[in-house]
């Protein structure tokens, strides 16, 4: 899969065919689940060739905290934190780096630090330059969904009906891209679970996301370690590993392509034995 130096893209690796599992490395001092554990860039790019080794197919590279009531920080702040670990981690690691960010100049100088994909929870909302950006490069893209944004998202989120107006919305999104240049092949979508949503619209994007799926795009689901696993089994954030196996391969069975985890051992072993009973795939 290594082509001349190179990490394999999505499509080498197996998307639409497979479940691939995007493992997370947050190097900021806040995150909900691991805060300040990766920002030393020597301990994040440890932590990321440990996930890689342990099968993750992509590894995901945040600098901000998107976790409920998260205050912004400064694009310089978000680069100092994100651009040496893409540098050292692509020189050794042999999986797409994706960067976690909705700034334009975050996202412009990780692909060229040696990042290979952009997950931006804003769809490219909140940084006018950022369909330039990726205008002019072949990575792909992550839309997620969100009401609202971090800071405010889980202030008493309604929706009449939570599937129906994410695909509205993520529809409207993919328009929107392709309106700006980008070619919808590129194009990943994420229904957003956890950001301006209660138990109760978690649950229900789980149940439908089969729905999601008619939108003709692979479909990313991040449920790992989230507060409505908390909620429903009363589990500390460290102890939400098996409510997270749980939702990935519910998910799995209702058409996820890729899941975004933190643990990737333990998901790894759970996504094979649902790829191989769903999808009849033995790896």
């Amino acid at each position: 899969m290594d082509r001349l130096g190179l990490a394999p893209t999505l499509a080498e690796l197996g998307l639409g065919e497979r479940t691939l599992i995007m493992g997370v490395v947050n190097v900021t001092p806040d995150s909900f689940s691991d805060g300040g554990l990766y920002a030393d860039p020597e301990r994040a790019i440890a932590h990321a060739l440990a996930l890689a080794e342990e099968g993750a197919d992509i590894i995901d590279i945040g600098g901000e905290s998107t976790r409920p009531g998260a205050v912004p920080v400064p694009v310089e702040v978000e680069l100092e934190r994100v651009i040496p670990v893409i540098k050292g981690l692509s020189k050794e690691v042999k999986v797409p780096i994706s960067i976690d960010t909705y700034k334009a100049a975050v996202a412009e100088a990780a692909l060229e630090a040696g990042a290979a994909m952009v997950n931006d929870i804003s769809a490219l909302r909140f940084d006018p330059r950022m369909s330039e950006v990726l205008r002019g490069c072949e990575a792909p893209v992550v839309l997620m969904h969100m009401q609202g944004e971090p800071r405010t998202m889980q202030e008493n989120p309604r929706y009449d009906d939570v599937v129906g107006e994410i695909g509205a919305f993520l529809r409207e999104r993919v328009a929107a891209a392709v309106e700006a240049g980008i070619a919808p092949e590129r194009l990943i979508l994420d229904p957003g679970i956890g950001f301006g949503k209660t138990v109760a619209h978690n649950l229900e994007i789980l149940r439908r996301l089969d729905e999601l799926k008619a939108l003709g795009r692979p479909i990313l689901i991040g449920p790992s370690r989230k507060s409505f696993i908390g909620q429903l089994s009363g589990a500390p954030v460290g102890e939400r590993l098996p409510g997270t196996i749980a939702a990935v391969v519910l998910g799995i069975a209702r058409g996820a392509d890729i899941v975004r985890v933190h643990d990737v051992r333990a998901v790894k072993q759970a996504v094979i034995l649902a790829d191989a009973i769903i999808r009849g795939e033995r790896r």
